[in-house]
Parts: C-alpha cells; sequence; structure tokens
C-alpha cells in the first residue's frame, strides 16, 4: 500500500460537505443488517500464522523490487505452499526492466467457471520487513489454501499473491496486480468479484489510536483502532462486494466496519483491488486501515512484535467463511 499524503480540500466548506456527505454513505452502509451465517470446522492455526509469517519477514534481504533473488525466494516459498493445497499452482511471469517478476497463483473448485479473486501483494517497500504490509495478507492467503482444500465450492477461487505493488511501480502497469487483472479482462474470464487483503495485523485499543481521512468520520467510529475495515466502491459495487461484507460481517469473528468514499479520498484505492476496478471487475479492500492507525507503515519498526496474531487470525476465519457461503 502507498502512501500519500491526507487530501485536505482549500475550502472549509467543502471540506464540511465531503465530511457530511462521507458520513452520510457510511450511516446507510452500517444500518443494513446482516444475518449470521453457519460456523465450520475449519479454522485458521495460530501457530501456521507465526510460522508464515516469520518465514516471510526473517529473510536474508529484503523483499523488495531491488532483490530479485530474495523476491524469488518468497515466491517460490508461496509456490510450494500453494501446490500443497491447489488444484494448480503456477506462477505468473512478466519482464520489467530486463527483470523476471512472479505472481503465485493457485485455484480451487476449478470445476466451476467463474471465479472469485482474493489477492495480497509479496513485496515491501524499501529495506523493512513488512510485517503488517504485507505479510500478514501473503500469511492469510496461505492459511486460506490449507482451509479451502476439500470444500465443496459454489465457485472457483483463485489466490493470488502479487509482486510490485510497492513504489516505484505503484499505479503503473508494471504492478502485479494490474498484469492479472489485464490478463483477466484480455481472456473474457468470468470473474465474480475480487478482495485485496491488505494489511490485517495491526490492532490497538487505545483511545485515539484510530485516524481518518477526515477527521470527523471519528464521530461515526470511533478512535480506537479496534477494527477491521471492507472498503468498498462509493457507487455500483455489485453483488459480490454486498454478498462478501454480508458473510464476513454475519460471521461474527472480528468487529467489523464499512466505508465507502469517492477515490479521491486519502487510502481508499491504496492498493491491489484499484486495477480490477479499472478494468471494471468488482472489487473490496479488506484493511486495518494501515498508516491511518499502524505508525510503522513503510517504517523500519514494521516487525513481527508489533502484530496482533490472534485477531489477525479471526479475520482470515471471516475470509474463508465469505468465502465458502458466497451466494
Amino acid at each position: 500500500m502507498i502512501l500519500k499524503n491526507v487530501i485536505k480540500p482549500t475550502r472549509k466548506k467543502l471540506f464540511l460537505l465531503v465530511g457530511l456527505f462521507i458520513i452520510a454513505g457510511a450511516f446507510l452502509l452500517a444500518s443494513g443488517k446482516n444475518e449470521s451465517i453457519q460456523s465450520s470446522k475449519t479454522f485458521a492455526d495460530t501457530a501456521l500464522v507465526r510460522k508464515h509469517l516469520t518465514a516471510l519477514t526473517q529473510t536474508p534481504q529484503f523483499r523488495n523490487h531491488k532483490n530479485i533473488e530474495q523476491l524469488n525466494a518468497v515466491a517460490g516459498y508461496i509456490h510450494q505452499t500453494f501446490n500443497t493445497y491447489g488444484d494448480s499452482t503456477a506462477y505468473q511471469e512478466y519482464k520489467v526492466d530486463g527483470k523476471i517478476y512472479k505472481n503465485v497463483m493457485t485455484s480451487f473448485g476449478t470445476e466451476n467457471k467463474k471465479r472469485i479473486i482474493i489477492g495480497a501483494h509479496y513485496d515491501v517497500c524499501g529495506d523493512q520487513q513488512g510485517a503488517d504490509d504485507n505479510a500478514t495478507g501473503v500469511t492469510a492467503l496461505l492459511e486460506l489454501a490449507r482451509m479451502l482444500k476439500g470444500q465443496k465450492l459454489k465457485y472457483r477461487v483463485d489466490l493470488v499473491s502479487y509482486t510490485l505493488e510497492e513504489p516505484p511501480y505503484f499505479r503503473t502497469e508494471n504492478m502485479g496486480s494490474y498484469v492479472h487483472a489485464k490478463y483477466l479482462k484480455d481472456n473474457n474470464i468470468d470473474v465474480y468479484g475480487m478482495a485485496s487483503v491488505e494489511m490485517i495485523g495491526y490492532f490497538k485499543d487505545e483511545k485515539g489510536s484510530q485516524s481518518f481521512p477526515v477527521g470527523v468520520l471519528s464521530w461515526v467510529y470511533g478512535d480506537k483502532g479496534d477494527f477491521i475495515t471492507l472498503i468498498k466502491k462509493f457507487s455500483g459495487a455489485g453483488p459480490f462486494v454486498k454478498n462478501f461484507i454480508s458473510n464476513f460481517k454475519g460471521s461474527e469473528k472480528i468487529k467489523t466496519e464499512t466505508f465507502s468514499a469517492p477515490k479521491f479520498v486519502a487510502g481508499i484505492d491504496y492498493s491491489d483491488h484499484l486495477n480490477y476496478w479499472n478494468f471494471d471487475f468488482p472489487a473490496l479492500m479488506i484493511t486495518d486501515t494501515s498508516f491511518f492507525r499502524n505508525k510503522n507503515y513503510h517504517e523500519p519498526t514494521d516487525t513481527l512484535e508489533t502484530l496482533d496474531t490472534k485477531r489477525m487470525t479471526k479475520v482470515i476465519d471471516a475470509i474463508f467463511l465469505s468465502i465458502i457461503h458466497l451466494k
């Protein structure tokens, strides 16, 4: 996820209107009722979560775009884990500046035509572990692979771990998610929807630990960083997004908020889902709100020790239940 300055309209009137506009949408989203969904005997394993987080963060080099050998080693670890559980596992390779970069993909329920994409990027920004950003998202995919094995699914499920989400490639055609989304579009693949798992491991219960792109939103959501957020398009999200959100909240695994706002509001499209939006696929982001909460964002202090793996595991459970109960 890429950090930019929070947008500050130059006129106070515009700022107030935007704030009220978003708050109205937030209240509308919060007013929807979500029925509880049936639980499952399959759960994310906290020990495996920690194992994967350690493997992704405790590496000889940092997994950024400059360290291609390290990126390949991480891609290999993801591929090996995916291959243990998936119906089919593959690399999607492409070239940037003469170097080969790799997305890693595995699929379940391949007998189904219509598919959903659950994605997370495995590269980091600069010289840092990137524990929350985004070892947590990749770990979710690795655990989901184990949990989905043998499940009877209504849709094909593709788990995709992307390369080159971070600067200097963010918002360019070199993003792994751009390459993947374009492939789906070019080949007319029937996609029900996509969910980007972007930073899901940082939680704080202290007052003042949560900030927002528009300050008055704290009136709606409170100022404690104790929830996970599902971010959707402001309009035209589609049935996949609506169904996924309903299932996620209905799982009752973790305190959850939904958020929708125009693209100019900071943070709305700061992850891989933006490329699926750009190719007109329904998509949403699952996030702990990144830099609006986690001040270790894009810093060397984004380490394994800062994560709340217990609550992170609950997020993975909620994603799993959202997938298997999709209508």
